[in-house]
């Protein structure tokens, strides 16, 4: 028998799971999330160990989904300071890099960019040619400035050459200095790509940091024998070696987590997500048992980007979400105790009153010591259900793409808050095992490859488009830690473009495949 470790970091508690090679449940647990996350994931896997007993010898694989790379963009803290090249003088000089990022975020990533000449048209064809003396020039003025190279280009997804070759420019210049290659990161859209690439050399510190201490502390806990693996956000997972290359895909995984959690434990493929934790309840879809994502730009940090991320509506309701009455108007958050419910909460004997204390009071959970909320008036504690079961529905009908009603699958710690009965939902379901969740599905996961490029059908067939296109996938999965026997096609789309000349079209394939052994 061969076991999986899997671990999700959330902003009020840090869960651990152990499975075992049919997948079921063997140990879980959950822990409050530590002020440096660190010591919450080493307690939880020590914990974790200690409960299930297993041969820690016979885990095979351990993955990590965390928030910390999240962490480092929203708090402007443990960034790289980059250097930013662009290939396409002079075309692009109108618009800076970073021209739409807060003015915080640019301090703690990057003052230093240079545009150089070189770029392509829509279908190929140059621009202008590159210069690589142009852009030794602009290595050199960053050379002891910057701790990584971020490298984008005018429709690079098209065509890599210019960025491959300045990237060899600035291994040249700078040695074996960490560099994001804007085609190997984000889509169409060279502003969104560039500040995805650029975020993404911003976290290379981060990543190493957090695969170093993730391994060491499997290390310290006696497993020596696990692949690791951290997960991001398409539901998959990926290698230590890609996750260092590729940071930034870790971005969102904690409810995507939760979303392929609630897929397995429910054995559903097609609903709607509710991951209800201490401080919000993030909505979600699963579609083919993978969350659905986001057709559009998205803001990480106040950066606009266009990178792969789930569509999930956050909203500010969770197990610690504190409650207020003002005037006679009950108040419900946005503001949360977090990760510090056990010590804040009525229930457990603190001075908030939260929204576990109501779920506590209307006989709805047996948490902590129900004495301590028989004060509060029922048909007050009523109201605030009503209006906290208000958000959530008005949540869920954001997310729908139809009018009938959906099922909907409830997970995370906090799902005690929600009482049955929801408006234009056809049942809700509880799975086992509904408060990890999120770790299960870090623990269950597989390995993908996403490749997404626009061709022109002057030059190239459709089918050999798509076929080109698959291949990618594959071999992008295989980079990502797949195993070349087991990778299925999972999702293709080809959307023509009708405001391109040219006959173009856009093709996105993903693959996924079992861990390679």
């Amino acid at each position: 028998m061969i076991y999986r470790l899997g671990v999700d970091v959330g902003g009020t508690n840090t869960d651990a799971v152990i499975i075992d090679q049919k997948f079921n449940l063997v140990g879980s647990v959950k822990i409050p999330t530590t002020e440096d996350v660190s010591t919450g994931i080493f307690q939880a896997i020590h914990t974790v160990l200690e409960k299930s007993q297993v041969d820690k010898e016979k885990i095979k694989y351990a993955m990590l989904g965390t928030t910390q790379c999240t962490n480092a963009i929203v708090e402007r803290k443990k960034l790289c300071k980059v250097g930013v090249i662009r290939i396409g003088s002079p075309a692009t000089h109108s618009i800076e890099p970073m021209i739409d990022w807060p003015e915080d975020l640019v301090k703690a990533v990057s003052e230093h960019y240079q545009i150089v000449k070189g770029g392509y048209e829509f279908d190929g064809r140059e621009i202008a040619p590159i210069d690589e003396e142009e852009i030794r020039g602009a290595v050199r003025k960053m050379e002891g400035k910057v701790e990584a190279i971020a490298i984008s280009c005018v429709f690079s997804h098209i065509r890599s050459e210019h960025e491959r070759i300045a990237a060899r420019i600035v291994n040249e210049e700078l040695g074996d200095i960490p560099i994001s290659l804007s085609h190997e990161v984000a889509s169409m859209g060279l502003l969104e790509r560039e500040n995805a690439t650029i975020l993404n050399s911003s976290l290379m510190k981060v990543a190493k940091v957090v695969t170093d201490g993730f391994r060491n502390g499997l290390l310290r806990e006696g497993i020596n024998n696990a692949e690791v693996y951290l997960c991001q956000n398409d539901g998959t997972l990926m290698s230590v070696d890609y996750t260092k290359k590729f940071p930034i895909l870790t971005v969102a995984c904690g409810p995507t987590n939760s979303i392929r959690g609630a897929s397995f434990l429910s054995k559903i493929k097609n609903a709607i997500v509710l991951d209800i934790g201490g401080t919000t309840t993030d909505i979600g879809v699963i579609v083919n048992s993978f969350p659905r994502e986001s057709s559009q730009a998205t803001d990480v940090g106040g950066a606009r980007t266009n990178f792969r991320m789930p569509d999930i509506l956050a909203i500010g309701l969770g197990g610690g979400t504190i409650i207020r009455e003002d005037n006679g108007k009950i108040k419900v958050g946005p503001d949360s105790v977090g990760y510090k419910l056990t010590e804040k909460s009525l229930v457990f004997g603190g001075d908030t009153l939260t929204a576990t204390d109501i779920a506590v009071r209307l006989d709805m959970a047996e948490i902590g010591d129900s004495s301590k909320v028989d004060h509060i008036d029922k048909v007050f504690a009523q109201e605030v259900m009503d209006k906290m079961m208000q958000m959530i529905e008005e949540g869920i009908d954001k997310m729908k793409l139809s009018s009938e009603p959906a099922p909907v699958v409830l997970v995370g710690g906090g799902g005690i808050i929600v009482r049955d009965g929801l408006e234009a939902v056809s049942e809700i379901i509880r799975p086992d095992s509904f408060p990890v969740a999120n770790a299960i599905g870090s623990a269950i996961s597989q390995v993908s490859g996403t490749f997404e490029k626009l061709f022109s059908l002057d030059s190239i067939s459709r089918d050999e488009a798509l076929t080109q296109s698959k291949e990618e996938a594959i071999k992008i999965a295989i980079k990502a830690g797949a195993d070349p026997n087991c990778i299925d096609i999972v999702d293709v789309e080809d959307i023509p473009l009708a405001y391109h000349p040219g006959n173009a079209i856009s093709i996105k394939v993903k693959a996924v495949g079992n861990l390679s052994v």
